[in-house]
């Protein structure tokens, strides 16, 4: 049985900003090279804040097409970047350096019609989601930005996260008119993610990696971090821009572990895991869940969803502080599963049914949660 777990009462700080945590810091220093247009470039080290390079492809040849046509017009932009190259995948030779993303592997394995198909990626950016988000007006729903490295990753409450070489770490955008459920696409991204790891384990006949869901936006494998979700909202024009990132550990053993660590624990057999595989993986399951949950709401998913997360029959000590009393009230909740809002739904020792908010300070989700009961 699950241990109770102590919980402090704070003030709740209503944000879009309703997701985050993708990875721990680390620090970084490797080089990139491409070569296009029959001459190389090098790009050493790379240290400097002031440039970056951004390689763009799509799938069909009218994403290609409108690549084109953003390169012409130096788009996407990135204001915080003094430097910023847009090259053509078809311009470039894809380096020989297995750590760079293989994009020509990545596009053969997508079978989406919309997700994923607009591709950008970088050797090394600020930030996955500043590009997504600064130029979401000009790029194609359902485009992705992936990243070797990122040195400005963002987290919860803007903490910044530097990710290191490993790592799979991306960006794309949603749109959605219903904002009743925007807050809970981030359950789709995370339970998508887990079926996709699932299905390349599964395809390519290693063993199965038990990775779960920690509400609200972590992964978990072995008891340990692999993964996080970040999702960030604005409306405009009576419609919801969704931008959604994650981060995660495939080939990285520190800070915490990776899928690749753990999958050789349980095989002898000489294999790993590729970013390429997971992310077109991802954007396959995600694409028919995306599609089901704007059809039919989160309801056809929540059975697989609570078989993912680490939460059901969780017992809660929910610290309810007074304005006027040094000492709280502490109750004992125990988790349900999800209100239709996607606030934990849990049922009191009194058989008081109640939602848990998180309470927009704590690190940890699990160690702020506010207590309304419901009518």
């Amino acid at each position: 049985m699950l241990q109770p777990i102590s919980l402090r009462f704070l003030s709740l700080k209503p944000s879009l900003h309703f997701l985050s945590l993708p990875l721990l810091p680390h620090n970084l220093t490797k080089a990139c090279s491409l070569s296009a247009s029959a001459t190389t470039h090098t790009y050493s080290s790379m240290e400097s804040e002031s440039n970056c390079i951004l390689v763009l492809a799509g799938k069909s040849a009218s994403e290609k097409e409108l690549a084109n046509s953003m390169k012409i017009s130096n788009l996407p932009k990135l204001p915080d970047v003094e430097d910023v190259s847009v090259l053509l995948h078809s311009e470039c030779r894809e380096s020989q350096n297995e750590e760079s993303f293989r994009i020509n592997s990545y596009m053969n394995s997508l079978s989406t019609k919309r997700f994923g198909r607009f591709f950008i990626w970088s050797p090394r950016l600020p930030s996955t989601h500043d590009v997504v988000t600064k130029n979401f007006g000009e790029l194609p729903v359902g485009s992705v930005c992936v990243a070797d490295v990122q040195y400005k990753g963002r987290g919860r409450s803007m903490n910044v996260w530097e990710s290191p070489k490993g790592c799979l770490m991306f960006s794309f955008t949603i749109q959605m008119e219903d904002g009743r459920i925007v807050p809970l696409v981030q359950y789709v991204v995370s339970l998508a993610m887990t079926e996709a790891i699932n299905d390349v384990c599964t395809k390519d006949g290693v063993p199965y990696l038990d990775v779960r869901i920690k509400w609200p936006n972590d992964l978990y494998l072995d008891g340990l971090k692999v993964g996080g979700i970040l999702c960030t909202s604005t409306y405009r024009s009576k419609k919801f821009n969704v931008s959604a990132g994650l981060g995660l550990n495939v080939d990285n053993e520190k800070p915490t572990t990776s899928l690749n660590a753990v999958l050789r624990k349980l095989t002898s057999v000489s294999y790993q895991l590729q970013r390429e595989d997971i992310i077109s993986a991802f954007f396959n399951k995600f694409e028919i869940f995306f599609d089901l949950f704007i059809d039919q709401g989160f309801k056809p998913l929540e059975e697989l969803y609570y078989k993912t997360w680490l939460h059901s029959g969780q017992r809660v000590i929910v610290e309810e502080k007074n304005d006027d009393k040094d000492q709280g009230r502490q109750s004992v909740v125990t988790v349900q599963g999800l209100t239709s809002s996607g606030y934990l739904l849990a049922v009191g020792d009194d058989n008081q049914m109640c939602q848990l908010h998180p309470d927009g300070n704590s690190f940890d989700f699990f160690k702020g949660l506010i207590r309304r009961k419901l009518a």
